[in-house]
């Protein structure tokens, strides 16, 4: 047997058989923006061990190249003895350990970015956000990880989705890669407030709480996570922790967490800016269901190195705008004509812009890569905006699949279909077939004007759709009901 190909054979089954464990330890320097990374890599089986970092964080569909970020990347052995390795692409570090089975690995990673999917550490605090901080070993993401955090002096507290190790302060752990970048971390002096909701324990790590307690904030989002369980039918989660992070823009979901970006305060200006504020918080919630476990096939298992084209993306966004509004409303949050009010805003969106006879709404979840936060000056003209369409469809779907069974199906149970067949028994994703079958399965026929509205720039019948459910639309796209 060629020799080669037999010391690759014993890797395979040395790995297969038990993974290497990763062991990191951070720490900062808050005064110049650097996170130190300091990585223990234990019984690694092969002579060359080739370490990844991502470069874009699922949730955000842009490339971020987090690589660049890194600076003074050495490694050496227990002894200190350097060891030598090379640069493999923008993101990969091939370390030529040889027969060392134990190696430790140090860099800096520069954090000075206002971004929900990017670190930033300054001297009040810092949120950490994996993919850009740690790797993984190529073709390994299954090995355990251990995460012990050295907070800056001053700082009290860590708030994180991920499993704290019990006995152990500030040290955390994770199943495997994929559970590491899905779990990032608020370390400072922010509030720290703890709940627990019918078993389940929530933690709200706040890091601008100016008028918090003036509110109804903790109570109404109590309600939200209610009516999201009486519509899924299970809490998937032992515990959940809100990231409500400082003044800023965007919020990523994560499958126990979200970290979400505030206006600074909860003073709101009006009634109309809070209630944007728990759309906002509602979204970033229900992504817990759909998209972190009612996924699209191909998010996941996750490729880091470059994008994943889906053309299912209006699902996961536009469909999830849809709940959140829905959330909101039947938590008693919002009423009926506020609601309207919002999906008219959308459509004004849409319809009065060139970019819908353009671009449908399956390209637009397909050419995320190409469109997203470009800022282009004819993007209006030539593009749509999942955001935005999606959940138009989505009422539109809604409202077809009760007329079409009599008000006994809506659009709940093809969530809820989707997650217990593919999530909870397949354990996959599902293909874009899959969904338009459930479809089919829950509506008793196919949807086949709803999917020409996906599939095509065919404009849509507002009036016809619209009516079973006893709403008008006027020339300014404007919803409204009956009056009483």
């Amino acid at each position: 047997m060629n020799k080669l190909f037999a010391f690759l054979i014993i890797c395979w089954l040395s790995i297969s058989s038990y993974a290497s464990e990763l062991a990191y330890h951070i720490s900062f320097a808050p005064e110049s923006h650097y996170i130190h990374v300091n990585l223990t890599l234990n019984d690694l089986k092969c002579e060359q061990t080739l370490l990844k970092m991502p470069v874009w964080a699922p949730g955000y569909y842009q490339i971020k190249d987090y690589p660049r970020n890194l600076a003074d990347f050495a490694v050496t052995d227990t002894d200190g003895q350097p060891i030598q390795w090379e640069k493999q692409g923008k993101s990969g570090w091939l370390v030529r350990n040889g027969k060392q089975r134990k190696v430790i690995v140090t860099y800096r990673v520069y954090a000075h970015k206002q971004d929900v999917c990017e670190a930033k550490v300054d001297p009040e605090r810092a949120f950490m956000p994996g993919n850009g901080v740690f790797m993984y070993i190529d073709g390994e993401k299954e090995n355990p990880i251990t995460v012990h955090i050295q907070p800056a002096e001053g700082w009290a507290h860590i708030s994180t989705g991920m499993e704290a190790v019990t006995g152990s302060p500030f040290t955390y752990r994770a199943k495997d890669a994929d559970e590491l970048y899905d779990c990032p971390f608020l370390i400072g002096n922010h509030l720290v407030v703890k709940k627990l909701w019918e078993g389940h324990e929530y933690e709200f790590a706040i890091e601008t709480p100016d008028g918090i307690e003036e509110t109804t904030f903790f109570d109404d989002i109590r309600k939200i996570v209610a009516e999201a369980t009486k519509l899924m039918g299970e809490v998937p989660y032992s515990r959940y922790c809100f990231l409500l992070l400082g003044q800023g823009q965007g919020g990523l979901e994560h499958a126990n967490s979200q970290a979400s970006f505030t206006d600074g305060s909860f003073r709101f200006q009006s009634r109309s800016h809070y209630l944007r504020f728990l759309y906002f918080i509602a979204h970033e919630y229900f992504h817990l269901y759909n998209v972190k476990r009612i996924r699209p096939i191909e998010l996941g298992p996750f490729d880091y190195d470059r994008e994943v084209f889906t053309a299912m993306l209006w699902v996961s966004e536009g469909i999830n705008m849809h709940f959140e509004t829905e959330l909101v409303r039947r938590a008693g949050l919002a009423s009926d004509e506020e609601v309207l009010d919002k999906m008219s805003g959308f459509i004004r969106r849409v319809e009065t812009q060139e970019g819908h006879k353009h671009m449908s709404l399956r390209q637009s979840s397909y050419d995320i890569w190409l469109n997203f936060l470009t800022d282009n000056e004819n993007e209006d003209d030539v593009c749509i905006n999942y955001y935005f369409k999606g959940p138009i469809v989505a009422l539109l779907m809604d409202i077809e699949i009760r007329r079409l069974t009599d008000n006994r199906k809506s659009l709940d149970d093809v969530m809820r279909l989707l997650y217990y067949s593919y999530y909870k028994e397949k354990g996959r994703g599902f293909t874009e077939e899959e969904f338009w079958k459930v479809c089919h399965e829950v509506a008793g026929t196919e949807l086949t004007e709803m999917r020409r509205y996906v599939d095509t720039t065919t404009e849509i019948d507002y009036p016809r759709h619209l009516a079973p459910a006893g709403i008008r639309i006027d020339e300014e796209y404007r919803l409204s009901t009956p009056k009483q």
